[in-house]
């Protein structure tokens, strides 16, 4: 399957955090009347601000939408790899106002119209939300006849509704309001790796996995010099979730309250300070997880004969010295990277045979 194929595919993010990331925005439609009784409240005046607040949402965004796009086809074509992780995920993430804390909650108010409802922040091309027709703007009204929650928790209610439909059906009747108008759709659903993907909001070069969730930080993204590389630190992330490293380190509870941290507009870098809590991962288990992760990558049709020259690089640059790195995580580099060289070695040698991809 081409690479352009696997961008065009089904992508979603797991149903209990299905829309928790933050996605590309764009202008939103104009809202949809909300239910009887409920008045919607004036937006504020733009203030520079407000204005600046939204400008650093939508650089957030450019980043979390390219991070997603990387990792789609890793997370859909290795489903049957996930085993315990594979879940029916749908397509689309979404947003409103209470999504975001104090002036940022104005600004995506005021400058980029987001109000009470849920509205669709992001549609990946080809996927069963694009080809049923949502739209990035559209305002989330009911699944399957239930009206969907509004206001300051709609985000933590929504799985609620959509869990049940998503694990038991096909598809997600959808209805959503668009241009002040209310229409029907059916949102086909996918299988595929519930990992949620996290932007991390630091500069520090590194990429972390808590079993759950795989946050990469804006550091790394900067880092990265095309798709294939920001690929191998995914992939090499997700890896260690699917083998569960972080609970067999006891690492789980740390590194999960590190990614909450930096999910966050204002993170606390202060937890970023020296390790940050995070022992360091062992050789044998590291070598794992390289090696699972260039099956990864192939089967996701990623180029697998640049990872090891970028993980020499990269060590290079920023070396096991430098605090809360991802060397400093990860130290055992000549392990790894021969992993890496003879794990390539053997997926070669598996599509020459035309032998499955199974590591």
């Amino acid at each position: 399957m081409s690479r352009i194929h696997l961008r065009r595919a089904v992508f979603g993010i797991a149903t209990a955090v299905l829309l928790s990331a933050c996605a590309t925005q764009g202008p939103m439609q104009p809202s949809a009347p909300l239910p009887p009784g409920q008045v919607a409240p004036e937006a504020p005046q733009v203030t520079p601000e407000m204005t600046a607040a939204a400008e650093t949402l939508t650089r957030m965004a450019a980043l979390q939408d390219r991070l997603y796009k990387v990792s789609a086809p890793l997370l859909i074509d290795n489903a049957e790899l996930c085993t315990r992780h594979a879940r029916n995920l749908l397509g689309f993430t979404a947003k409103n106002r209470y999504t975001y804390p104090g002036a940022f909650n104005d600004a995506a108010h005021a400058v980029l119209g987001m109000g009470e409802r849920l509205q669709v922040t992001n549609v990946l091309n080809g996927s069963g939300a694009a080809k049923a027709g949502l739209r990035q703007g559209d305002e989330l009204v009911a699944a399957a006849g239930t009206p969907l929650p509004t206001g300051p928790d709609a985000l933590a209610k929504v799985g609620a509704v959509f869990g049940p439909i998503v694990t038991k059906q096909a598809s997600l009747p959808l209805t959503i309001a668009r241009g002040g108008k209310e229409r029907d759709l059916t949102v086909p659903v996918t299988r595929a790796c519930a990992f949620a993907i996290e932007l991390g909001n630091a500069d520090n070069v590194n990429a972390y996995a808590d079993g759950g969730r795989i946050m990469v930080t804006r550091g790394m993204m900067g880092f990265v010099q095309n798709d294939d590389e920001l690929a191998y630190v995914v992939a090499h992330t997700m890896a260690h979730n699917m083998l569960g490293h972080a609970a067999s380190q006891r690492n789980a509870a740390t590194i999960g309250s590190i990614i909450d941290n930096l999910t966050r507009i204002a993170p606390d870098t202060s937890m970023l300070i020296g390790s940050g809590g995070i022992k360091a991962m062992p050789a044998n288990l590291d070598i794992t997880a390289d090696r699972l992760a260039i099956y990864l990558l192939a089967r996701a049709d990623y180029r697998i004969e640049g990872a090891s020259a970028f993980w020499k690089r990269f060590a290079a640059t920023y070396p096991a010295t430098v605090l809360n790195s991802h060397s400093a995580n990860h130290p055992a580099l000549a392990q790894r990277t021969a992993t890496i060289d003879k794990a390539v070695a053997e997926v070669k040698a598996r599509k020459s045979s035309n032998k499955p991809l199974t590591p």
